[in-house]
């Protein structure tokens, strides 16, 4: 246990880039055609909601997998995922099993996860912000004889 509570940044860090990425990849398979193409007809630019879900789900899970505003891109990819479910699936069927929403469930966990714990190891976030110089004040000190 001691040696999974070492490697426990570095799992998160794992866990956030393959995340990441996979959910990347759908919003460019939906956008550019690529790696498969879309799950059914691709939308129409600035189409509501797939085109949108397709910018989210790039841009989203790109910003997660390099750990850059990574709580806030989860946040929202994990809100997109939710939308998905209970505006595409959840109406066919209550459970993600019956309905075909298990992929957009578990993105919406996963992504929820990721906010609530951080990015991690490995994340650009720290290596973006502006470094804060330390000033050492010196204190003079006069003596009074």
């Amino acid at each position: 246990m001691e040696a999974l509570e070492r490697s426990r940044e570095h799992v998160i860090g794992l866990f956030r880039i393959v995340v990441g990425l996979l959910f990347a990849c759908h919003g460019a398979a939906t956008l550019f055609d690529v790696l498969g193409g879309p799950h059914g007809a691709g939308p129409g630019a600035g189409e509501w909601p797939g085109w949108w879900a397709a910018v989210i789900q790039l841009l989203g899970g790109a910003m997660v997998l390099c750990g850059a505003g990574t709580r806030a891109a989860a946040v929202l990819c994990s809100g997109s995922m939710a939308y998905a479910y209970f505006t595409e699936h959840q109406p066919d069927a209550l459970l993600p099993i019956e309905n075909g929403g298990e992929t957009a469930a578990m993105f919406c966990w996963s992504f929820l996860l990721v906010a609530a714990i951080g990015p991690g190891s490995w994340a650009l976030a720290p290596l973006l912000r502006p470094r804060r110089r330390t000033a050492t004040r010196r204190i003079r000190t006069t003596s009074l004889h």
